[in-house]
């Protein structure tokens, strides 16, 4: 052979080998850039109490369910509806007893697909386990995590079929609870057994459940697997946020609407989780305890560790809180709420480095004919907080939601935004409805909240 050849083929067979070389290494990068899955919230219920201190919206009547409040639940089984806001092919589930006097034990838990009211659609209710056991008891004061779980159902979290749907989780409280830890302002209906029926969370029926409930508990957070860059949006603050005014089962609060318009950008890379209180303040109350309960819950202060920083891949909050600091119930100073926030945003800024803080204006009350609510002096603060959230520096951008529902020549909230949604009455300028949510929810950049 020539020699030329000899060395042409010698350079192919060199160049052939660095070629493979490059595409094994181009192909071992793409697999490691390939992000690896984590948990991430998908929904929560922040939690206060202990019932019946709250303020719920267009709650049953629950005497018969639950005779005494010092009791609780008494061998009876909850059947509790909730959204998940993004869908993974397994779950967690949180369960607290935050607020409790004395230990609890949960047992028989399941969490399924719910078909319509309490049942559950066949073959979709999985067991749940804590640390490889069917029980788990919760003592006063902390919280739970379970096991994670496979939802069979779910094997193609981003399929069309899954979009909106809600999960049935089922647990039984053996014995009784005592106090019990609760979110009084679901605005989503839920379902338990009588005392004394014992554990039916196996149940796919609706039977053993007859009473209803406007209202979750002792259940305060649901975590999916999902991709490592899904994105957390949590929207923290009080009734405004947690959506009284709205429609009970309609998922028309203002968080709802920004996570619907979210997908529609992003798909199921991004959850959007309410953490308001009905009632909450900035600041207040100073002590807060099973013993000495506030209608609002803790302060936010008190409760950013657990109803934010505690949540699981968060990136991005959004706080609209204030008013209720300068009502009647509250009389704090704009001076302390400001400070209250600069103390809270430290304690995000630190615990979750990175994190995206976007704050609310707060919206008008002027005129509500809540007895707490509606002053001038509470105006004037409002104003003041107003400013402060845009022009502080404090957050990385604002939410102008007192600009998208102020009526400019009354100083109040906007004619169309009065009448409540919930119950049909005239409303009372202080809570938006349905159509305000709407405005609120429509009008927030969506780069603002989720850098693209």
């Amino acid at each position: 052979m020539p020699t030329t050849s000899i060395l042409e083929t010698k350079m192919t067979v060199k160049l052939r080998f660095a070629l493979i070389l490059l595409f094994t290494l181009l192909l071992g990068l793409g697999v490691q850039a390939q992000p690896a899955d984590k948990w991430v919230a998908a929904w929560a219920g922040s939690v206060q109490g202990p019932y019946p201190v709250g303020n719920p919206s267009a709650q049953p009547d629950l005497r018969i369910a639950f005779p005494s409040a010092e009791t609780g639940a008494r061998d009876q089984t909850f059947r509790l509806i909730v959204r998940p806001d993004v869908w993974g092919t397994h779950t967690r589930l949180r369960f607290s007893n935050a607020l409790g006097t004395k230990p609890i034990t949960f047992d028989g838990v399941f969490v399924g697909l719910q078909r319509g009211s309490s049942a559950v659609i066949a073959g979709t209710n999985q067991p749940v386990s804590f640390a490889g056991k069917a029980s788990v008891t919760v003592p006063s004061g902390e919280s739970v995590w379970s096991d994670p779980v496979a939802l069979p159902f779910a094997e193609r979290p981003d399929a069309i079929a899954l979009v909106g749907r809600k999960l049935a989780v089922s647990f039984h409280v053996a014995g009784e609870s005592g106090p019990m830890t609760w979110h009084a302002k679901a605005m989503n209906t839920s379902y338990v057994t009588r005392p004394g029926a014992g554990s039916q969370g196996q149940a796919e029926d609706e039977s053993a459940f007859p009473f209803s409930t406007a209202s979750w508990y002792f259940l305060d957070a649901v975590d999916m697997m999902a991709p490592a860059d899904t994105r957390v949006v949590v929207a923290m603050g009080d009734s405004i946020t947690d959506g009284t005014g709205t429609t009970i089962n309609g998922d028309d609060r203002w968080p709802d609407v920004l996570a619907r318009r979210l997908h529609a950008a992003y798909g199921n890379r991004v959850s959007v989780i309410n953490a308001g209180i009905g009632g909450n303040q900035v600041v207040g109350p100073p002590m807060y305890s099973p013993q000495k309960p506030f209608p609002g819950g803790p302060s936010a202060q008190a409760r950013v560790e657990r109803d934010v920083i505690g949540l699981s891949g968060v990136t991005t909050v959004i706080w609209l809180e204030g008013i209720n600091d300068f009502s009647k119930n509250g009389e704090a100073s704009a001076e302390a709420v400001q400070a209250g926030m600069k103390e809270v945003i430290a304690r995000l800024r630190a615990r979750l480095p990175g994190v995206r803080l976007v704050g609310a204006t707060v919206t008008s009350a002027l005129g509500s004919t809540s007895a707490a609510h509606g002053h001038v002096e509470q105006n004037d603060k409002r104003r003041a907080l107003n400013d402060f959230v845009r022009t502080s520096g404090l957050f990385d951008g604002f939410v102008d939601f007192d600009k998208m529902t102020l009526d400019a020549a009354s100083g109040g909230m906007r004619a169309e935004f009065v009448p409540d949604s919930t119950t049909g009455s005239p409303g009372d300028k202080l809570h938006p409805n349905r159509a305000g949510h709407l405005a609120m929810g429509m009008g927030i950049d969506l780069a603002l909240v989720v850098k693209p």
